[in-house]
């Protein structure tokens, strides 16, 4: 789970906080700090369906799977068990 968050953390940093590493936590609400916001949230979509293999259907774009490192984590977890991968 750890390298999970790591790369996950990376592509944030990356791409929303344009390189700078501003100290965020893992549970911390990535839109409530202002670092994705609902066009970010589109972004991230993308990056996890190519990166991990995954499909986030319409019905899963919710904060408790999505607004967190924490919850990426533990969502892109779940939808790899429940495909086998």
């Amino acid at each position: 789970m750890d390298e999970l968050k790591t790369k996950l953390r990376a592509f944030i940093v990356e791409n929303f906080l344009f390189g700078v590493d501003e100290p965020f936590a893992d549970g911390d609400s990535l839109m409530e700090q202002g670092i994705v916001d609902s066009t970010g949230v589109l972004e991230l979509i993308g990056y996890l369906e190519d990166e991990f293999g995954i499909m986030v259907a319409d019905d899963e774009l919710l904060p408790e799977n999505l607004d967190s490192l924490d919850n990426l984590a533990t969502f892109i977890d779940r939808k790899r068990a429940a495909v086998g991968a």
